[in-house]
């Protein structure tokens, strides 16, 4: 064996404990900071989205209404809150509502003064909507009562008009575009704004058959009339005097007329066909206007009312007076006194009342 190049062992290292521990040190240093970093990271961002949801976003000075309007989306919402100066951020206020899965509904709502945060709002968009007051009254046509609604919910003018005129729905419901005015009884009820066109004919017809109480049907059927009878009826009386005392005398006119089978000969019908609203003395010329509507030429009620009928009037129908009466006309007015009629019994009564205010009103120059 050759000895003279033995095989060098390699000796080793020793690691002794503190050669070890300094890199340990620095390793958990490293850790530790890293953790330190991350957990001022996550403290941060959720500090930053909690800030979103819950932060003081939100500066009233005192509560305010709020219109979601329809097909709103959460962006077109949030534009709609900051313009309204409502929210100051509106990304953050989006970001909160998505977070929330809020589904909108249109409609109009109170946000409280003490409201201060993103949360807050949306939990207030998920409240009750507020009720508004709807009112009407004194509309001849179908279209001044479709525009006059229509400032006052969401559903347009258009879309309601289109409804009162489609005769498929109308007769399923038992109506026709002539009479379904019938319907609607002046009044102030509460709605919530975002009633479509089909939401306020519902509740118009639920308000009609409350109205039409059992009480008032039975009278109505007393008469042998319908309840659209009856208002068109009271759609004339209304137009015939403002002064409510006499509009039950006027009413059993009427109905004496129509026992009788004669024709009703109303003035307010003729004006009503004419379609001229600015006429003050019906002239021989627009009886013959040929309408359904000129009483003067076709007997029996017209097809509609030429007017909305007040609770007043329909009642005045409903309790007409029990008289002989077949004619009335007004008389001379009474300086503060309101305008009233003069009735009569027979014909010639009737002319010398129309010559006594005929005389009057060429005396005031009319």
């Amino acid at each position: 064996m050759d000895t003279d190049n033995p095989i060098e062992e390699k000796e080793e290292p020793i690691h002794t404990p503190e050669s070890i521990e300094p890199k340990k040190r620095s390793w958990l240093k490293i850790i530790f900071l890293t953790i330190l970093v991350l957990g001022g990271i996550v403290a941060g961002a959720g500090y930053y989205f909690y800030n979103r949801a819950f932060g003081p976003t939100i500066q009233l000075a005192e509560d305010h209404i709020f219109t979601i309007p329809g097909n709103s989306t959460i962006a077109s919402l949030g534009k709609l809150l900051a313009e309204e100066k409502v929210i100051s951020d509106e990304s953050s206020f989006n970001w909160t509502a998505n977070q929330m899965s809020f589904k909108i509904k249109s409609g109009k709502y109170r946000i409280p003064a003490n409201t201060k945060s993103n949360y807050d709002l949306v939990k207030v968009f998920r409240n009750k909507q507020l009720t508004i007051k709807l009112t009407f009254h004194n509309f001849r046509l179908k279209e001044q009562l479709a525009g006059h609604v229509a400032k006052q919910i969401e559903a347009d003018s258009l879309s309601i008009l289109a409804l009162m005129n489609d005769v498929t729905y109308l007769d399923e419901i038992g109506y026709t575009p002539e009479n379904i005015m019938t319907i609607f009884i002046p009044n102030t009820y509460e709605v919530y704004w975002n009633y479509s066109a089909e939401k306020l004919m519902e509740r118009m017809l639920k308000e009609h058959e409350k109205f039409w109480s059992e009480d008032r049907q039975e009278k109505a059927k007393a008469l042998g009339l319908s309840p659209i009878d009856i208002y068109t009826v009271a759609s004339i009386v209304e137009t015939e005097s403002n002064h409510k005392p006499e509009r039950p005398t006027i009413a059993g006119v009427y109905l004496n007329r129509l026992r009788k089978g004669w024709h009703l000969e109303a003035d307010p019908t003729v004006v009503f066909a004419t379609g001229d609203f600015t006429i003050k003395r019906v002239l021989n010329r627009h009886l013959e206007v040929d309408s359904p509507y000129n009483t003067y030429k076709y007997p029996g009620i017209p097809p509609g009312p030429i007017y909305m009928a007040s609770a007043n009037a329909i009642d005045a129908v409903l309790n007409a007076q029990e008289h002989d009466y077949m004619f009335f006309c007004a008389k001379p007015q009474e300086a503060g006194q309101p305008a009233t009629h003069a009735f009569a019994k027979t014909h010639r009564a009737h002319i010398n009342n129309a010559k006594r205010y005929q005389r009057w009103l060429n005396q005031q120059g009319y």
